[in-house]
């Protein structure tokens, strides 16, 4: 095969993988020879070899096929500027747990393609190797939407690079909102503006874990030495370290130090640091001293721009696989606290659809994904639907409850009966005792002239979307 053949054999990948897997994965990688059946590529390190291979080696496989027919199996050759061709990677060998990115320095990955025990890497090798980086949280990946929109324009200008402004960028939110997928996307982004930049992301639980190695070796100058002469660091999780005294203070030491010679700083944590429990008065007024950036919890709009966004992703390579209209919007709707268990239920779909060859319905989705829909349902109270709708149709709580009968108070009143029956599991007993001690017939009848008033009136079937949409966010 040419360089030539190989070239156009790369352009075809591009179209397949999109643009960012193939900068990073694809672009690096060259042919090494064709023989007796087995393709070598030359790759930059062992790392990608082995994560290539995972993720699109059966794709280059059968690329390699169609302009070579004997090609049956992929090898990797570990190129590296001033070393020697390590020996060809086998990459019918158990892939590594952790998955490999181009941010491991290029030391270790020499060691481990040649048999040196990690007991043997340096120091600087040991503490320094950063986290793994997913190669899919990238900006471009990102659904941005108003909960967002501010931590994402922070973290977009802290990873343009140029004069520091924000240091500390503290992001900070729930389970699943995003403060991960910032911090992953802000690496790859200055990564990719300038390789050779010292960016080293970790948890604060590596952290910690690296400091008590360096003290158990008696090595901690080195590992001061080593922190505190980085060009960015990242800590994620930084709550972590609340209450461990010896780790605080080396964190609040090394976290002067980056600040003085002006190299940034990125964090992230479950809360405001003013918030975490246990964290050094110094400590939390020294990580607010920057921005402070909140994701609020996810919207309906926003939820389901990322549910579209990964609907359209995935049709790309299964455009067999049908959603009708609704789907989307049901999910998005019910599932609403954490973005990871809406993802992980819209995978869940995918893989059940293409397993059975089924259009994604509505029923599909009920039935495939009633454990989640049950888990995340949000327990609505008779109270809150009461209050909600009272200020909806600005009249007091007392009067939509009480036993005046004017038609200002009684169309409220009926709405949220209405509500308290369709998004709540009380009696018609109970939700009438709730209602100044209705009988359950007054509760049949009220949800039955709205029904009615929601197929007639407008008005009626907009009020309802609107309240719904509030109670179940």
């Amino acid at each position: 095969m040419t360089n030539e053949m190989w070239g156009e054999l790369k352009k075809n990948l591009r179209k397949s993988v999109g643009e960012h897997n193939y900068t990073h994965w694809i672009a690096p990688l060259e042919l090494a020879s064709v023989q007796n059946g087995v393709a070598t590529l030359a790759a930059p390190s062992a790392y990608m070899g082995t994560y290539v291979q995972r993720n699109f080696g059966d794709l280059i496989l059968g690329e390699l096929s169609q302009v070579e027919d004997n090609v049956r199996r992929i090898e990797f050759n570990v190129i590296r500027p001033g070393l020697r061709p390590a020996p060809a990677v086998n990459t019918n060998q158990a892939m590594p747990a952790a998955a490999p990115t181009e941010y491991e320095p290029a030391a270790p990955v020499a060691a481990e393609s040649t048999g040196v025990s990690a007991e043997n890497l340096s120091m600087q090798e040991r503490m320094l190797r950063p986290a793994p980086l997913d190669p899919s949280y990238t900006f471009d990946s990102f659904v941005v939407g108003k909960p967002n929109e501010l931590a994402h324009a922070a973290a977009r200008r802290v990873a343009s690079g140029g004069e520091v402004e924000f240091n500390p960028l503290f992001l900070y939110g729930g389970v699943g909102l995003g403060k991960t997928h910032l911090m992953h996307a802000i690496a790859w982004e200055m990564k990719a503006q300038d390789p050779n930049l010292n960016v080293v992301y970790l948890s604060a639980e590596q952290f910690m874990y690296r400091f008590v190695q360096a003290l158990r070796e008696k090595k901690m100058m080195d590992f001061k030495a080593l922190f505190r002469n980085v060009d960015v660091l990242m800590v994620d999780d930084v709550q972590f370290i609340a209450g461990k005294d010896s780790t605080q203070e080396e964190f609040f030491h090394t976290f002067n130090a980056l600040v003085e010679h002006n190299k940034q700083i990125i964090l992230s944590g479950d809360c405001a640091p003013n918030e975490i429990k246990q964290l050094p008065a110094r400590l939390s007024s020294r990580l607010s001293s920057g921005l402070v950036v909140d994701l609020h919890p996810t919207d309906y709009e926003l939820r389901l721009g990322i549910l579209q966004s990964k609907v359209d992703a995935f049709q790309l390579k299964h455009p067999e696989i049908v959603v009708a209209d609704g789907v989307m919007e049901f999910l998005a709707h019910r599932i609403s606290t954490n973005v990871r268990v809406l993802e992980g239920a819209l995978t869940r779909l995918f893989a059940f659809a293409s397993l059975v060859g089924r259009e994604i319905t509505l029923e599909l989705t009920q039935d495939c994904l009633s454990d989640v829909l049950r888990s995340s349902e949000r327990k609505l109270t008779i109270e809150e639907i009461q209050r909600q709708v009272a200020e909806h149709y600005n009249i007091r709580l007392s009067d939509m409850i009480g036993p005046k009968r004017l038609r200002s108070f009684a169309r409220p009143r009926q709405v949220a009966m209405y509500l308290c029956k369709k998004l709540t599991r009380r009696s018609l007993p109970e939700i009438g005792r709730r209602f100044g001690g209705r009988d359950h017939t007054t509760v049949m009848h009220g949800v039955k002239k709205i029904e009615e008033l929601r197929q007639q009136d407008a008005q009626i079937a907009d009020d309802l979307e609107m309240l719904r949409r509030a109670l179940e966010e």
